[in-house]
Parts: C-alpha cells; structure tokens; sequence
C-alpha cells in the first residue's frame, strides 16, 4: 500500500485573537515599515534581476521627452505598471490602487520609500499603450535576446574558465562546428487568436446596437430652431419588438428572420432621418465629432453588410463587423471543439530559446502556413543566419514550404510524405509543447484571451505587452541560473575535475524551477 509523502511544515503567521472593531484603532495597529523588506519577495527579486537601465533608455529612445510642459512619468514606472498589470491580470484601476497599498510594489518601481499617493491616474494607462505601440515593444523584445545571449556568454566563459564544458554540457541549439554560420538554432512556429472582450455578436443585436446608437445621433443632430419637427424614431415600439424574439427561450429561425427584417427597417429610417437632419447645416459647423462621425460611417456599414446577407440568405461576407464600438474586429474561425469562432486578432509568434517574437499581428484571418517563409526571412533579419532547424505544425507542411526550405538548407521537423512506414525517426508531438505552453501562460495567467483595450493601437500595444512580460520573466529565470551556475562552479573548484564533471553531468539533466506564487495563480519558469 502507497505511503503518503511527508511534507515539511509550513510557517504560517501567527492567528491574532478577536477584537471588537470598536476597541481597535487605526493608531494603534502596529506597522512593519520599521523592518527591512523581505529579500526573498518576487517583486524584490524581480527588481534585481530586470535590467532597468538598458529598458528604460530604450523606452526614453522611442518615446521622446519634450522640453516644456510637465516633467515626464519615470520611464521605470510607466513600464514597471506595466509588468505589475499582466503578471497580476489586473484592470487599470485596480493596478493603481495595489501599487499605491503595496510597499512591495513601489520598491518594484524604484520608489525610494513607501508613500500613500497614486503613481499616476488610470486613465493614463491608455496614452502609455498609444506612447509605446506594438513597434517600439517589440524593439524592446529585440533587446531583451541580446540581454538574454549576453547572460548566457558569460556563463559559458566563466565555465570554460573552470575547465567544466565537455561536449555534453553544451548547447544542443548552437551549431557544433564553429565553421557553420549559415545556420544555428532552432525555432518553433505557431500562432493564436487573442479574442476581444466584446459581447458574442448575433445579427439581432447587433441590429439593435445600431439603432439605439442612431437615435442618439438623432438626438445630437436635431436643433428646434433649424428643423420643423424631429423625426419619428419609433424606439419604444422598436425595443419592445426586439425583446420579444430576444428573450424568449427557443426561436425558430422564421422568428429570427422576421425580427432582423423588422430591425433593419428601424435602422433604415433611422439613417435617412439623420441625412435628413443633416442637410440643414449645410451653411453651419458640423454637429457631428469625429467620434459620432465614426459611429455614423459604422452604422451605415454595418446596415448594408446585414441587409445584403438578408437578402442572400447568408451569415458570411467580408471584412464582417462584430461590433460598432470595435469595427476593426473581425472573426476567426479556429475550427476548435471550444471555441469554433472567435473574435480578436491573430498573431503568429516564434519561440527561440524560450524568447517569444511577435511575427506577424493581423485583424483579418490569414493562413500562417503561406507566409512561412516570410517568419524565416524576419529570423535571418533578426540574427543574421538561417534557423538550422524549424519545429511546426501541419498547416506550415506544404509541398512549397518543403521545396523552399530545402533549397535554404533547412530541416523541417515534421511528420514526412508518404507513409508512415517509410520513416523509421518521426518527430514526437511533445516537441511543440514550448510553444504551446507559452500560450497557455499568456492566456491563463497574463490575459491574453481577453484583450480589454477598445481601440485597435492600444489593443495591439496590450498583446505586444504580454509577450514583453513573458520575456522579461524568462530572462529574470536565465539571470537566476546563471546566479546559481556561478555560486556551484566557485564551490565545486575544490572538488577533484571527474566528481565535478558527474555532477555538472546531473545538474543539467535536471530543471532548475523558480516558482513565483501569485495571489490568484502559480507561474513556473522552467529555465534549465
């Protein structure tokens, strides 16, 4: 009969006993701010091993300070919040009120002693995401792989130093032969939707969205004293058919039917009563702003989009929109069991030695496998030689693709032509599990299967974010090996040359793994 395993004891603090609220005052609560911060904190930890210096004059280089007006935000700050944001997953609020309760935090940002006040307001977060942009993020990526390889040569020299490399111990990604320059390294392929959060879009409601949106433009635009009468919108009569098919249990499709008919008819007497409206200002500012200005083109497209698939019969036609608040999402349809459609972008992304490259953004679906030769280019263009090896899913293993990479001199892994028999070595599919899992960390614990921006530039600034943040976290674990390599090859000096080279031979057979425990999540960097 199995055992149970002994787990070491836990040091809990201590339970205090019950006091009456009325008993206990704010003046008498003893406070910790006389001791010394725990080193062993994540944010303390983090705080030492992210290279501010080198992030912060990158962020200074691409968003430029201005010599009036107010002092800018600390660069350390504007991309600290960031960090604390998608590793906690938290709104933007909430984010400004943890930093300002949180000592931890603030020592995080580099703040010289605790304070009560906020950093900066909330809304504040948007013109960070506009500031910084997809492009300037990914630059900032780019320089976190040259932090990442510059760590990594400094621990190789210093265990060439000790006399401790063999052939073993050296990194199966780099060529053998110092003569192959041509190609080094092994890359995997993949890409993910990022889904909105938007409301799942049904042609009835999003009918209904328009035509409340109308009669708030009518509203705007209507002037007593230049028009003889406003006109009739109907809006009472106009919900309350809509609640009628919406919230009933089951609909039959010819209820559906007759429910969008009788909306599309509220939305196409609504958009003539606007331009009606408007041809009385033909002499006068434009009552419109920009904003309602974009509701209205919107509105108007969305109306012809859903009456010619009426019309046809159809629920499909290009460049669909899902929502009128977020007319530059587009559905992608991912064929999965959970989720057949969803609604975001799209993004393909390289993972090179546990470093994520955002490859390619796009709002409309695209086929990554046509463009495969694409990310190979962006792969030479980022470290000057060919990958020697590229792990992919099925949709990249196309007849072409095959040709072209075997004319660069590539070697795809993947499952072969022809069949099964023919191949004695095939490729396991646990190979891709890096990638897969990078998805997975970015979707459960950093929200990327829920972007919140509502604009398309801070949405794309919100995705390119999350990758940042899975990179700053591996290079914080690639700091943390080198740290613990150096610390054993000092120690291990005294030892005699064949004991050390069987326990270098066992260390690197096992993963060194630093937990960072969350508050509502576990996140395990494996960086052996």
């Amino acid at each position: 009969m199995q055992g149970y395993m002994n787990r070491p004891p836990k040091k809990r603090a201590q339970a205090p006993d019950y006091v009456s609220p009325n008993q206990l005052v704010l003046d008498g609560f003893e406070s910790p701010f006389d001791q010394k911060l725990n080193p062993t904190n994540r944010w303390v930890v983090l705080a030492h091993l992210i290279p501010w210096d080198e992030i912060c004059n990158l962020y200074l280089k691409f968003v430029p300070v201005g010599q009036t007006g107010r002092p800018p935000l600390n660069p350390r700050i504007v991309l600290g919040s960031l960090v604390i944001k998608h590793m906690c997953n938290l709104d933007d609020r909430e984010t400004v009120d943890q930093i300002s309760e949180n000592i931890y935090m603030q020592y995080f940002l580099g703040y010289p002693s605790f304070t009560n006040e906020t950093p900066f307001d909330a809304s504040l977060f948007v013109e960070f995401r506009k500031r910084l942009g997809m492009e300037n993020l990914n630059a900032i990526n780019e320089k976190i792989i040259a932090l990442k390889t510059k760590i990594e040569t400094k621990q190789t020299i210093d265990n060439q130093h000790t006399g401790s490399t063999d052939n073993e111990n050296t990194d199966d990604s780099q060529p053998s032969d110092p003569t192959e320059i041509g190609h080094k390294g092994r890359v995997i392929f993949d890409a993910t939707a990022c889904p909105q959060d938007i409301a799942y879009p049904t042609d009835l409601n999003l009918l209904n969205d328009a035509r409340k949106k109308l009669e708030e433009l009518i509203d705007l635009v209507y002037h007593p004293t230049l028009h003889s009468g406003k006109p009739r919108t109907y809006r009472e009569v106009a919900r309350k058919t809509y609640l009628h098919t919406a919230q009933k249990k089951r609909t039959g499709h010819k209820i559906i039917r007759k429910a969008i008919r009788d909306q599309l008819n509220y939305v196409r007497r609504d958009i003539k009563s606007i331009h009606t409206l408007l041809d009385a200002y033909e002499d006068l500012p434009f009552p419109l702003k920009a904003t309602e200005q974009k509701y209205l083109f919107v509105v108007q497209t969305l109306y012809e989009q859903q009456k010619q698939m009426y019309d046809n019969k159809n629920h499909s036609i290009d460049y669909r929109i899902v929502s009128i608040h977020q007319p530059h999402v587009r559905p992608i349809v991912r064929g999965k069991a959970q989720a057949k459609v969803e609604f975001g972008a799209k993004i393909h992304v390289s993972i090179i030695d546990g470093i994520s490259f955002l490859d390619e953004l796009s709002w409309d679906a695209f086929n990554e496998g046509s463009h495969m030769i694409n990310y190979v280019e962006q792969f030479r263009k980022r470290f000057g030689c060919y990958p020697r090896e590229i792990l992919a899913d099925q949709i990249y293993c196309t007849r072409n693709n095959r040709s072209k990479l075997k004319e660069l001199g590539i070697k795809l892994l993947a499952k072969p032509l022809g069949r099964p028999s023919a191949m004695s070595i095939h490729v396991s599919p646990g190979e891709r599990n890096p990638i897969e899992g990078k998805f997975g960390q970015a979707k459960t614990a950093y929200g990327l299967d829920r972007i919140k921006a509502r604009l398309k530039g801070t949405s794309e600034s919100w995705i390119a974010t999350i990758l940042l943040v899975l990179n700053l976290v591996k290079l914080a674990g690639v700091a943390l090996l080198y740290i613990f390599v150096k610390y054993w090859v000092s120690f291990s000096a005294r030892l005699p040359k064949t004991s050390f080279q069987n326990l270098w031979h066992i260390i690197k057979k096992i993963s060194f793994i630093y937990q960072i425990h969350y508050s509502r999540q576990v996140i395990y960097i494996n960086v052996a």
